[in-house]
């Protein structure tokens, strides 16, 4: 593996990999026995505004040995329309890995390609790799190992997005049962469910079908940065999908739900609902931390 780039780039072997490596570097921090990115300095390019993306990032680089840079969009020349070719190639002679969170999958994909750096999708309209992979750590933790093979995982609201996406490579990959719920127009599109060729993915607008037997509940907020200009349309049409108490009262009987963050109580999720499951919800964004040090970790590795 030399880029994280999209779940759907990765295998299944490499993602219980990565899995396995996060558990043993959460065990182990503080204690670690090998600092691979010892005397590199890793960039975070964001064009995107964030907490948890940027804090465990800069932690995991910290202490895997390196040193995190934070580089905004506002504060480098690709904010005033420098092409990300050229900024690709010239950090591409000066730092050791990139980490980048912006809107275009091409321009993450065109920077991995010309700097010849280790990259790390940090977040795309396309794709959110990371928080998947803390997700799938995060259910392991709390059901065993590999349990989410024999599982039943829902995913609420706007399933057309990046988080949506990345699950659906994820059951392809793993083999889960993915059911996708929410209004007809966030669902994914029939020819991105026809490249798939994935039967154990489902999509449904009922949403008491969508949460039954469901063991992981997962939602996300329903409107992304750069969508603002729809919130008063997407809150009417989303709204049947709040996961609330009713809805939960479907789920398996040991059901969790899942939130990647930032929530908006009242909206995608319920105050109520949220803090019934604060302490896996919290987790999950520790979690983070743990899945990404197992990436960079991996991607130190491959580049010796």
């Amino acid at each position: 593996m030399k880029n994280l780039l999209s779940i759907e780039e990765l295998t299944a072997e490499e993602m219980k990999e990565l899995l396995a490596l996060g558990h043993r570097l959460k065990a182990e921090r503080g204690m670690h026995r090998e600092l691979p990115l010892a005397n590199q300095t890793w960039a975070l390019i964001f064009s995107k505004s964030s907490t948890r993306t940027r804090v465990s990032f800069e932690v995991g680089v910290s202490e895997l040995g390196g040193r995190p840079m934070f580089l905004s969009v506002r504060d480098i020349q690709l904010g005033r329309g420098e092409p990300i070719r050229d900024t690709a190639r010239v950090l591409g002679r000066m730092i050791h890995g990139a980490i980048i969170r912006t809107y275009a999958q091409e321009e993450l994909e065109e920077f991995a390609q010309l700097s010849g750096l280790p990259t790390i999708n940090a977040l795309t309209d396309r794709e959110h790799p990371c928080q998947i992979l803390a997700d799938l750590l995060t259910i392991e933790e709390r059901y065993g190992v590999g349990a989410w093979k024999d599982m039943r995982i829902a995913f609420f609201g706007d399933v057309d997005n990046n988080m949506g996406r990345s699950w659906m490579w994820a059951a392809k990959h793993l083999g889960f049962t993915l059911v996708l719920a929410g209004p007809e127009q966030a669902l994914p599109k029939p020819h991105v469910l026809q490249e798939l060729d994935c039967p154990n993915i489902i999509c449904t607008t009922d949403p008491e079908e969508g949460v039954r037997g469901c063991t992981v509940v997962n939602t996300d907020t329903w409107i992304s940065m750069g969508q603002e200009a729809e919130k008063g349309t997407k809150e009417k049409a989303f709204f049947p999908y709040q996961v609330n108490k009713q809805l939960m009262s479907l789920a398996a009987p040991n059901a969790s739900v899942f939130h990647c963050l930032p929530a908006y109580r009242g909206y995608e999720i319920t105050n109520e609902v949220l803090e019934a499951n604060a302490d896996i919800i919290f987790t999950e964004a520790e979690n983070r931390l743990h899945a990404q040090k197992a990436v960079l970790y991996a991607l130190a590795h491959a580049a010796r």
